[in-house]
């Protein structure tokens, strides 16, 4: 005699046998989650955040865990064109810089070696980097390739987009590769008249619908700007009215970028590739034919190392720079970020030299964009502090830079935070300065901030329990954030 599926269902249900069945089922699904967690090379307190959101949170947490857990996912980098970018002669090998720690250590996690013959120029404000911008733009002859992990549906935007499409109607080829997250509001008519004139506009990893489990989490958080392969802009300028324009705006961002000529130029341009063939599913031969290899001749004396880091390197090589630059500095270590969240390593190599007598330096905003940092912050500052460190809180306004100093000879810029989520989960890009003149350049701009500072000098918890309790929670999904 067959049951009817409709009355066994309602028995099931009458029963509380089909609640017990999702039950044991999100159990199970949970535990399997724990398990892929616990396997995978990811930084403790990371680790720690996710099972405490699983565990405690199921409902939410695997969802959650199954759209933004992700990180070095295989598939994504097989599909992914290998990142290590050189130049058309073979690149030297690590070996060729033992006796230089920084550089060594950087190209053995699977970034290329540092280029000479770079011309360096320091964009220090959003009115310098739009006109610099512009001027590139309007002045490139075949090709404008641009990054950005946010564009403006702003007076910047629209400009931007304007000289864009002015630009292709004159037969420049121009690519514009957007972020979904950063740009999901930025609608097609938005930049319907520069696809129009023969422009190309391309999202990377679309939201919904999800193109690999975890792709949510992953991110293009690199800024880049190349024309006709030979110069280029980086940073951490997006292309919007806080970040940048032709006139001052009250609410804009202290930002910094670099304009970069040479042989380093050809090598962001060669990330700009890998990415946009991703994203577009485009050959990589379809770009190519236009990039000569002198098309960035010997333009000045900046050694430039250009630093990708992302699941679609192997290993972290920015994060381990990073840490080399720390643990080799004799004197001084100046780091200037919008958001402070170190794993234990950093932090810790921090606390060790400034125990040690050296001069560590930390410029964050007072206020940042994003209030739940401010208070995850707290305890590493502290922390900080009591070891001897100095930080400086820029005031008034949002601190959007990012660079690193150290011992005034050797220098980084780029678009990473000094947060987890920028060194070991998002895409970026980061222009290590192996020239001491050049460091001394990005050291004298760190200085200049520092007058807008006031110093850190609260070293205690807070006495108020809600206050102390939503630093600690804040703490906790830190590496989440």
């Amino acid at each position: 005699m067959l049951i009817d599926a409709k009355e066994l269902f309602s028995e099931f249900v009458a029963r509380g046998l089909l609640n017990d069945l999702l039950t044991i089922g999100g159990f199970g699904l949970a535990l399997l989650l724990v398990a892929r967690l616990m396997s995978q090379k990811k930084a403790p307190a990371n680790t720690f955040a996710w099972l405490l959101v699983i565990v405690l949170l199921p409902y939410v947490g695997v969802p959650l865990y199954l759209i933004f857990g992700g990180r070095k996912l295989r598939r994504l980098a097989a599909r992914k064109a290998p990142l290590t970018p050189h130049l058309p002669n073979p690149p030297e090998s690590a070996s060729v810089y033992a006796d230089r720690p920084v550089a060594h250590t950087i190209m053995s996690s699977g970034a290329g070696a540092p280029v000479a013959g770079n011309r360096l120029q320091l964009l220090t404000t959003g009115e310098e980097t739009f006109a610099a911008l512009e001027y590139q733009i309007r002045a490139a002859r075949e090709t404008i390739h641009l990054s950005t992990f946010i564009l403006g549906r702003d007076d910047t935007g629209r400009r931007l987009i304007q000289l864009l499409t002015e630009r292709a109607r004159e037969g420049v080829k121009v690519r514009l590769l957007l972020d979904a997250v950063g740009c999901m509001f930025v609608r097609r008519s938005f930049h319907a008249a520069l696809r129009a004139a023969g422009g190309e506009v391309v999202t990377f990893m679309p939201v919904l619908p999800f193109t690999s489990r975890g792709s949510a989490n992953l991110r293009n958080h690199r800024k880049i700007a190349v024309f006709d392969h030979a110069t280029a802009i980086v940073g951490g300028h997006n292309l919007a009215n806080e970040y940048m324009g032709p006139t001052p705006f009250r609410k804009r961002f202290r930002d910094l970028g670099a304009l970069i000529e040479g042989p380093a130029a050809t090598l962001l341009n060669e990330v700009f590739i890998a990415d946009w063939c991703f994203a577009s599913r485009q050959s990589p031969e379809k770009i190519r034919p236009g990039v000569r290899p002198d098309a960035a001749p010997n333009r000045g004396k900046a050694e430039l190392q250009v630093v990708a880091s992302g699941p679609d390197v192997p290993g972290d090589p920015l994060y381990e720079g990073i840490i080399s630059m720390i643990q080799e500095a004799e004197h001084s270590i100046w780091i200037v970020t919008p958001y402070f969240i170190p794993d234990d390593v950093l932090l810790r190599s921090l606390i060790v030299k400034a125990r040690a007598g050296r001069e560590v330096t930390l410029i964050v905003p007072e206020h940042s964009n994003h209030p739940v940092t401010d208070f995850a912050r707290r305890h590493y500052i502290r922390e900080l502090c009591l070891a001897g460190g100095r930080v400086l809180l820029f005031q008034p306004g949002m601190m959007h830079s990012k660079a690193v100093i150290v011992d005034d000879r050797i220098g980084l810029l780029g678009s990473a935070n000094f947060d987890l989520r920028s060194l070991f989960v998002n895409f970026e890009i980061g222009v290590v300065v192996h020239t001491r003149a050049d460091a001394l350049a990005i050291k004298d701009w760190a200085r200049k901030q520092a007058e807008s500072c006031r110093e850190f000098i609260n070293r205690k918890r807070p006495h108020r329990l809600w206050s102390g309790l939503l630093e600690d929670f804040s703490r906790l999904l830190a590496p989440l954030l």
